[in-house]
């Protein structure tokens, strides 16, 4: 059952692959901002997983971040995601990422509980 409280962690580590110049965000060797919204919704979206009921899933429809420090190359960065708003198939999360020195991002993240079935087939009929 989805309650607020509900914890989630992830960690990644700096890698060329995952930088700035990399995803194209920019030309620094550097964790990208794509790489960090990416770690705060898997964060999220795992957290609540397994609280769901069986085919379903969350699709994220809102990120409100600040990317706030720069993390090189080698460096962790761990994000922690508190599930704090329940609003029927609605989901409120606050994420914060830090690396070893401290904060280097935070905000809000809102996902939305769907059938992925169903999900799944609404977004191929955009094919046809």
């Amino acid at each position: 059952m989805l309650e607020t409280g509900i914890k989630g962690t992830r960690t990644v580590t700096v890698n060329e692959e995952n930088t700035a110049k990399a995803m194209g965000s920019g030309t620094l060797e550097v964790f990208a901002t794509p790489a960090l919204i990416a770690l705060m919704e898997e964060t999220c979206w795992r957290s609540v997983a397994n609280e769901l009921e069986e085919g379903s899933g969350t699709v994220g429809t809102l990120l409100e971040i600040k990317h706030t420090a720069p993390t090189p190359v080698g460096m962790k960065v761990t994000c922690e995601s508190t599930l704090t708003e329940v609003d029927g198939r609605r989901l409120v999360f606050e994420v914060i990422a830090r690396d070893a020195k401290g904060v280097v991002g935070e905000g809000m993240h809102e996902r939305f509980v769907i059938q992925n079935e169903k999900f799944q087939v609404k977004a191929n009929a955009k094919l046809i």
